[in-house]
């Protein structure tokens, strides 16, 4: 299957990417046994459909991810891909969280350690994976601006930045993309956040499109899973999203659509300088995925999907309140 994408600037970097990239941490982490084997053989189907933007995480399996992106894009595969990583999230041994660390240092010697588990000579984003409330944005940013410099990174990224700290940011570097959750059931972005991207020239990397499997129909998979703990998977919020989501199936059903590729389509229409992360598994969910791609909505079905699910409808936090504290973007 190989799609004839529309490309898309990628912010003011120049670059023209697909509209659509793929999101790796589910291979590894998060969401209970993943089959590594199908995993690279999805990374390999998006390439071979077109695909070329593939997101990771340094502290997803703890590095396993990045070993297993190494794997996926060995024999030439690195260079039809952006391969774009998120720093600065601490873990211990059992895989608790920490904190968060953006030092000077920390920049560098996490991007050494990234550039040996990938294999590769450069990153095509990099970006803190959330704002570190001891360190400075302007000395995190600075940071990788010298890595930029040394060409060990091409463009900087930033991760769920509210806008005021966006701001201060784009004034230290040029910020290529914001990464954060944007989808029918999380619209909280719409209010300043990406009018101050838009401003800014700053493209959208958003994840969560499917708010984290809900849309589509997926369900927590053992303790291995976050969601197990996630207040929209939890207690009656989980029968009223579910509704929701069986909303949405309705109005795909028009369309000749699953509720999964109607919340897609709906997204890429909000503007070209979004790009969805789809964290499909599996090749039958991507191809899901990517079937939404060239299936523009009527504007009158876009108009109606916006009016049924305004910002604020889905039931529960995006994250446990532990999680909720570390996002300057709910600030």
């Amino acid at each position: 299957m190989v799609m004839a994408f529309v490309t898309r600037q990628f912010g003011m970097t120049g670059v023209m990417l697909p509209p659509i990239g793929l999101g790796c941490m589910g291979m590894s982490d998060f969401y209970g046994p993943a089959d590594r084997a199908e995993s690279i053989a999805t990374i390999h189907a998006a390439q071979e459909a077109g695909e070329v933007m593939f997101d990771t995480g340094d502290f997803y399996g703890m590095g396993d991810n990045e070993m297993l992106l190494r794997e996926a894009l060995a024999g030439g595969r690195r260079e039809r891909a952006f391969i774009a990583v998120k720093f600065g999230a601490q873990r211990d041994p059992s895989g608790a969280w920490v904190g968060f660390d953006t030092r000077p240092a920390t920049v560098k010697t996490s991007l050494a350690y990234t550039l040996r588990r990938l294999g590769i000579d450069h990153i095509d984003l990099y970006m803190p994976a959330r704002l570190d409330p001891s360190v400075p944005i302007e000395e995190t940013i600075g940071a990788i601006g010298e890595m930029v410099k040394a060409g060990y990174v091409r463009h900087i990224g930033v991760s769920e930045l509210g806008s005021a700290n966006l701001r201060r940011a784009a004034q230290t570097h040029q910020i290529a993309a914001l990464q954060i959750e944007y989808s029918l059931l999380s619209r909280g972005i719409e209010a300043d956040i990406l009018p101050a991207c838009r401003e800014l020239g700053i493209a959208i990397t958003a994840y969560g499109v499917l708010a984290r499997g809900l849309i589509g129909g997926s369900a927590p998979k053992g303790p291995g899973d976050f969601r197990a703990h996630s207040p929209r998977f939890t207690g009656d919020n989980l029968a009223r999203n579910q509704a929701l989501v069986a909303q949405m199936g309705e109005i795909g059903v028009a369309h000749g659509m699953s509720a999964a590729q109607i919340a897609i389509a709906w997204v890429l229409a909000q503007g070209p300088d979004i790009f969805p992360l789809i964290g499909a598994r599996t090749r039958p969910r991507l191809a899901e995925a990517l079937g939404a791609c060239d299936r523009a909505l009527p504007g009158e079905t876009l108009q109606r999907l916006t009016q049924a699910f305004p910002p604020g409808i889905a039931q529960g936090t995006r994250y446990p309140a532990h999680g909720m504290a570390s996002l300057d973007s709910e600030r």
